[in-house]
Protein backbone atom coordinates (compact mmCIF):
# COMPACT_ATOMS: atom_id res chain seq x y z
CA UNK A 1 0.00 0.00 0.00
CA UNK A 2 1.38 3.25 -0.98
CA UNK A 3 2.09 5.95 1.84
CA UNK A 4 3.63 9.52 2.19
CA UNK A 5 5.78 9.58 0.10
CA UNK A 6 5.57 6.38 -1.94
CA UNK A 7 2.60 8.11 -3.63
CA UNK A 8 3.43 8.54 -7.21
CA UNK A 9 0.17 10.75 -8.39
CA UNK A 10 0.48 14.60 -8.50
CA UNK A 11 -3.46 15.01 -7.22
CA UNK A 12 -5.50 12.48 -5.24
CA UNK A 13 -9.41 13.20 -3.52
CA UNK A 14 -8.11 13.65 0.29
CA UNK A 15 -10.31 12.73 3.15
CA UNK A 16 -9.28 13.48 6.48
CA UNK A 17 -9.30 11.26 9.53
CA UNK A 18 -12.92 11.93 10.17
CA UNK A 19 -14.29 10.93 7.34
CA UNK A 20 -15.11 14.17 5.63
CA UNK A 21 -14.17 14.54 2.16
CA UNK A 22 -11.39 17.77 2.04
CA UNK A 23 -12.09 17.55 -2.12
CA UNK A 24 -8.81 17.05 -4.82
CA UNK A 25 -5.68 18.85 -3.27
CA UNK A 26 -1.88 18.53 -4.81
CA UNK A 27 0.23 15.40 -3.19
CA UNK A 28 2.45 17.96 -1.27
CA UNK A 29 -0.62 20.16 -0.24
CA UNK A 30 -2.24 16.83 1.24
CA UNK A 31 1.46 15.30 2.47
CA UNK A 32 1.49 18.64 4.66
CA UNK A 33 -1.92 18.41 5.86
CA UNK A 34 -1.51 15.15 7.03
CA UNK A 35 1.85 16.08 8.66
CA UNK A 36 0.02 18.73 10.73
CA UNK A 37 -1.97 16.22 11.91
CA UNK A 38 0.91 13.75 13.06
CA UNK A 39 -1.01 11.26 11.03
CA UNK A 40 -0.11 9.49 7.30
CA UNK A 41 -1.07 10.17 4.16
CA UNK A 42 -2.31 6.73 2.90
CA UNK A 43 -3.43 5.48 -0.84
CA UNK A 44 -7.36 3.68 -0.77
CA UNK A 45 -8.55 3.62 -4.16
CA UNK A 46 -5.30 4.23 -6.36
CA UNK A 47 -7.41 3.09 -9.74
CA UNK A 48 -9.96 5.75 -8.83
CA UNK A 49 -9.55 9.37 -11.05
CA UNK A 50 -7.89 11.24 -9.51
CA UNK A 51 -6.65 8.36 -6.50
CA UNK A 52 -8.12 8.46 -3.44
CA UNK A 53 -5.99 9.49 -0.16
CA UNK A 54 -6.87 9.18 3.30
CA UNK A 55 -5.73 10.81 6.44
CA UNK A 56 -5.03 8.35 9.01
CA UNK A 57 -2.48 6.33 11.30
CA UNK A 58 -1.06 3.69 8.91
CA UNK A 59 0.37 1.80 11.77
CA UNK A 60 -2.77 1.37 14.06
CA UNK A 61 -4.82 0.34 10.88
CA UNK A 62 -1.70 -2.43 9.99
CA UNK A 63 -2.16 -3.13 13.27
CA UNK A 64 -6.06 -3.69 13.19
CA UNK A 65 -5.83 -5.51 9.63
CA UNK A 66 -3.25 -8.02 11.12
CA UNK A 67 -5.63 -8.70 14.06
CA UNK A 68 -8.44 -9.32 12.06
CA UNK A 69 -6.69 -11.71 9.83
CA UNK A 70 -5.57 -13.65 12.96
CA UNK A 71 -9.27 -13.76 13.76
CA UNK A 72 -10.42 -14.89 10.57
CA UNK A 73 -7.95 -17.79 10.70
CA UNK A 74 -9.10 -19.29 14.18
CA UNK A 75 -12.37 -18.92 13.22
CA UNK A 76 -11.21 -21.66 10.05
CA UNK A 77 -11.93 -25.09 10.43
CA UNK A 78 -9.57 -27.54 9.02
CA UNK A 79 -11.19 -30.77 7.68
CA UNK A 80 -9.27 -33.64 6.72
CA UNK A 81 -10.24 -36.38 4.81
CA UNK A 82 -9.62 -39.58 6.61
CA UNK A 83 -9.55 -42.92 4.47
CA UNK A 84 -11.15 -46.21 5.67
CA UNK A 85 -10.41 -49.33 3.12
CA UNK A 86 -12.69 -52.33 3.07
CA UNK A 87 -12.50 -55.29 0.79
CA UNK A 88 -15.83 -57.12 -0.81
CA UNK A 89 -15.89 -60.20 1.06
CA UNK A 90 -14.70 -58.44 4.62
CA UNK A 91 -15.51 -60.34 7.94
CA UNK A 92 -18.10 -59.05 10.88
CA UNK A 93 -15.49 -58.48 13.01
CA UNK A 94 -13.27 -56.13 10.73
CA UNK A 95 -16.35 -54.49 9.52
CA UNK A 96 -17.10 -53.45 12.96
CA UNK A 97 -13.33 -51.96 13.50
CA UNK A 98 -13.45 -50.11 10.25
CA UNK A 99 -16.93 -48.72 11.37
CA UNK A 100 -15.85 -47.85 15.18
CA UNK A 101 -12.75 -45.53 13.33
CA UNK A 102 -15.06 -44.37 10.90
CA UNK A 103 -17.32 -43.42 13.98
CA UNK A 104 -14.11 -41.84 15.70
CA UNK A 105 -13.16 -39.87 12.63
CA UNK A 106 -16.32 -38.36 12.61
CA UNK A 107 -17.33 -37.67 15.71
CA UNK A 108 -13.92 -35.60 15.46
CA UNK A 109 -15.62 -33.79 12.61
CA UNK A 110 -13.09 -34.84 9.68
CA UNK A 111 -15.18 -36.66 6.33
CA UNK A 112 -14.38 -40.26 5.41
CA UNK A 113 -13.67 -41.81 2.44
CA UNK A 114 -15.18 -45.26 2.32
CA UNK A 115 -13.17 -47.72 -0.02
CA UNK A 116 -13.89 -51.14 -1.27
CA UNK A 117 -11.01 -52.55 -3.10
CA UNK A 118 -11.72 -55.12 -5.71
CA UNK A 119 -8.46 -57.39 -5.78
CA UNK A 120 -8.30 -60.13 -9.00
CA UNK A 121 -10.84 -61.68 -10.21
CA UNK A 122 -13.27 -60.04 -6.96
CA UNK A 123 -14.02 -56.81 -9.84
CA UNK A 124 -16.38 -59.09 -11.49
CA UNK A 125 -18.81 -58.59 -8.16
CA UNK A 126 -19.06 -55.34 -8.11
CA UNK A 127 -22.73 -55.64 -6.51
CA UNK A 128 -21.23 -57.06 -3.16
CA UNK A 129 -18.40 -53.95 -2.87
CA UNK A 130 -21.65 -51.91 -2.98
CA UNK A 131 -23.90 -54.35 -0.54
CA UNK A 132 -20.72 -53.58 1.57
CA UNK A 133 -21.01 -49.84 1.24
CA UNK A 134 -24.68 -49.26 1.97
CA UNK A 135 -24.00 -51.00 4.51
CA UNK A 136 -21.26 -49.08 6.30
CA UNK A 137 -22.89 -46.09 5.39
CA UNK A 138 -26.33 -47.34 6.71
CA UNK A 139 -24.43 -47.51 10.10
CA UNK A 140 -22.93 -44.28 10.05
CA UNK A 141 -25.95 -42.01 9.43
CA UNK A 142 -26.94 -41.29 12.72
CA UNK A 143 -23.32 -39.17 12.47
CA UNK A 144 -22.59 -38.92 8.98
CA UNK A 145 -24.57 -37.46 5.66
CA UNK A 146 -23.75 -39.45 1.90
CA UNK A 147 -21.65 -36.71 0.47
CA UNK A 148 -21.06 -38.39 -2.85
CA UNK A 149 -22.73 -42.25 -3.94
CA UNK A 150 -21.02 -44.91 -4.09
CA UNK A 151 -19.00 -45.11 -7.68
CA UNK A 152 -16.04 -46.88 -9.17
CA UNK A 153 -12.36 -45.64 -9.98
CA UNK A 154 -10.13 -47.75 -11.16
CA UNK A 155 -10.15 -51.11 -9.02
CA UNK A 156 -12.30 -49.12 -6.22
CA UNK A 157 -15.43 -47.80 -5.32
CA UNK A 158 -15.64 -45.15 -2.81
CA UNK A 159 -18.64 -43.20 -1.53
CA UNK A 160 -17.85 -39.97 0.93
CA UNK A 161 -19.16 -39.64 4.23
CA UNK A 162 -19.37 -35.78 5.85
CA UNK A 163 -20.15 -35.46 9.42
CA UNK A 164 -23.85 -34.02 10.25
CA UNK A 165 -24.19 -30.45 11.21
CA UNK A 166 -24.38 -29.74 14.86
CA UNK A 167 -27.22 -26.94 13.93
CA UNK A 168 -29.52 -29.78 12.77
Amino acid sequence: MNVNESIRAKEVRLIDSNGDQLGVKTKSEALDIAENANLDLVLVAPTAKPPVARIMDYGKYRFEQQKKEKEARKKQKIINVKEVRLTPVIEEHDFNTKLRNAHKFLTKGDKVKVSVRFRGRAITHKDLGKKVLDRFADNCKDLADIESKPKMEGRSMFLMLAPKNEKQ
